[in-house]
């Protein structure tokens, strides 16, 4: 266990030298807003369109995988949402608390770390993760906060949301690379180092941004944080080893994949979304902020438990 908490250390230590930096604001918000952009718009999509020449349609779309995984995942967000229904939380709230207990850092943190951690062949199952969480739980939290305002859901709403998943710049990244790899075209040897230059910037740069942006969240709400802490880092990596082992019999590696990103703290952006829509963002500031720190111990044991799969 001493060893894969070793080898996850380095992760954690990015997180906090940016943490560090945003909070004696030696990084500003600006230079962490400008810092997120590079990540998301040019060094992630090339770390994905990179992995993805080299995957086969099926690495990404593995059905009896996907199903699990969003199965285990919807069952703790109702569970999530019943709790905060019981709690005379407002429905946009519990959509937003729904949103932590199942939405980990995949993107950011999640695809940089299980490559390195397993290895190449990791990305597959992480990418279909995200897929999953973007296409579902991301257009999810949208529509429930909207309809609870509106009362009703409109197709123009459903649209809007369905467009911005599609124009992710991960999600065009995966979808271009499998494209091209389906062409069985070389790719030109300045495009190549190219993309390999700015896909070896992202591991740092993600982890470094999402300490300095971490730099920001308050702890307010700190027993709500706990609670969705513990849904994220220890409920739902449970839903999900129980579904892709005991249920789905998924094969050991792409499950034990699946169970270590799982248990990747609260992803960033739902506190954007909160932000966006004025629904409980401070909850999900806190959540984010507490739940990567716990997760530097939990993390590790979760790895260290997969590797016996």
């Amino acid at each position: 266990m001493l060893a894969i908490f070793l080898k996850t250390l380095p992760f954690f230590a990015l997180i906090g030298l940016g943490y560090l930096a945003g909070r004696t604001k030696f990084f500003t918000q600006d230079a962490t807003a400008y810092l997120t952009k590079f990540v998301f718009y040019f060094a992630l999509p090339a770390m994905l369109f990179k992995f993805s020449t080299n995957l086969e349609l099926a690495d990404v779309l593995n059905w009896d995988f996907l199903l699990a995984y969003l199965v285990a995942s919807m069952a703790v967000y109702l569970f999530a949402t019943a709790v905060s229904l019981a709690r005379r939380v407002p429905i946009e709230a519990a959509a937003v608390e729904a949103q932590c207990a199942v939405v980990g850092n995949v993107g950011f943190m999640g695809i940089p770390m299980m490559a390195l951690l397993f290895g190449p062949t990791a990305v597959g199952p992480v990418m279909m993760m995200l897929m999953v969480d973007l296409f579902v739980f991301g257009s999810l939290i949208v529509i429930l906060i909207t309809g609870s305002r509106d009362g009703r859901m409109s197709l123009g709403v459903l649209r809007t949301v369905f467009l911005g998943v599609l124009k992710n710049p991960m999600i065009m990244a995966m979808f271009l690379g499998l494209a091209w790899n389906s062409t069985a075209i070389t790719t030109p040897a300045p495009i190549g180092d190219l993309v390999d230059m700015l896909a070896g910037a992202s591991t740092p740069c993600a982890l470094f941004a999402i300490g300095a942006s971490l730099a920001g969240k308050s702890t307010e709400r700190a027993s709500v944080a706990l609670w969705l802490s513990f849904l994220k880092l220890v409920v739902h990596p449970a839903a999900v080893a129980l579904a892709m082992v005991w249920w789905f019999h998924i094969d050991g590696f792409i499950a034990g994949v699946a169970i270590a990103a799982a248990a990747l703290p609260v992803a960033g952006n739902i506190y954007i979304v909160a932000q966006s829509y004025g629904a409980a963002a401070q909850r999900a500031s806190a959540a984010i902020l507490v739940s990567t720190v716990i997760s530097i111990v939990t993390a590790s044991l979760v790895i260290g438990l997969v590797g016996n799969l």
